[in-house]
């Protein structure tokens, strides 16, 4: 696959992610909730999946690993994320509310492009599906079947996490209590922990294609928003905010990121 083609599959898949976050935007400006970010932002990802699987000229079996683990893997956790925010639909999610007070009087124009740069991330992240999607190599690699191993036990134990949380907040008597239960038990953000591993195993699965090196960006960013930025710190202000000792008491005793045993 020549260079040109290559930037022209990069430049369909930011078209596409920048434009669907163009519309999301009108929407979240509509209904002041920039919480509708999240769904896109997962559901972009098999947007790109779908892109490579059209047009890509790699092996086509290698296509379908990387192309379908994606896709899968979007649509599970856009399609959580959209039955959790629709629900409360009137009701920003707190992080978004905090930027929205702190980008006063110019919220929108910035919420817009944040929506922008979401779109950007999407293609970045995207690098191992780049670069396992033009691989023409017809043989599979160890590091493949590994890559796709991995992806199964990232993606059920994200699924489990979601899930466990999910029906910890079904329970009305729970409301205002911490969960701390299941994986929850070991982690104070065992979903957290299992998206990082996904990205590790795109990182694995393109290993096996040429500069599949490159990929670890991927992974890499993902850990830094989850730890740094985005992910983690915001989380645990908005629970330390909302509920208070409870959540700092839970703080003390599990593990931030990596499922461990219970701190004594």
């Amino acid at each position: 696959m020549d260079e040109h083609s290559l930037l022209a599959l990069v430049l369909y898949a930011l078209i596409a992610c920048c434009g669907i976050m163009g519309f999301v935007w009108l929407w979240a400006h509509k209904i002041k909730n920039a919480g509708v970010v999240d769904i896109f932002w997962s559901y972009n990802f098999p947007v790109i999946g779908i892109i490579l699987l059209l047009f890509a000229p790699g092996f086509e079996t290698r296509r379908l690993f990387i192309c379908g683990m994606v896709i899968l893997g979007g649509l599970r956790l856009g399609t959580h994320l959209a039955v959790r925010i629709i629900k409360h639909l009137d009701e920003e999610e707190g992080r978004y509310k905090q930027l929205r007070n702190e980008w006063e009087p110019n919220a929108e124009r910035k919420f817009f492009w944040f929506f922008q740069m979401q779109g950007v991330s999407n293609v970045l992240l995207a690098i191992p599906f780049f670069i396992s999607a033009i691989n023409t190599d017809p043989e599979l690699s160890v590091l493949e079947y590994a890559g796709v191993a991995l992806w199964l036990l990232s993606v059920t134990g994200e699924a489990i996490a979601d899930k466990q949380l999910a029906n910890f907040k079904k329970n009305a008597s729970n409301k205002g209590k911490v969960c701390d239960t299941g994986l929850w038990y070991y982690s104070r953000h065992p979903n957290y922990f299992f998206e990082w591993l996904m990205w590790t195993s795109y990182f694995i699965f393109a290993l096996a294609s040429p500069y599949g090196y490159l990929a670890i960006i991927s992974p890499a960013v993902i850990l830094y928003l989850l730890l740094k930025v985005t992910g983690i710190p915001a989380t645990e202000q908005q629970s330390v905010r909302s509920k208070g000792e409870a959540y700092k008491k839970y703080q003390a005793s599990t593990s931030v990121f990596i499922p461990l045993p219970k701190k004594k």
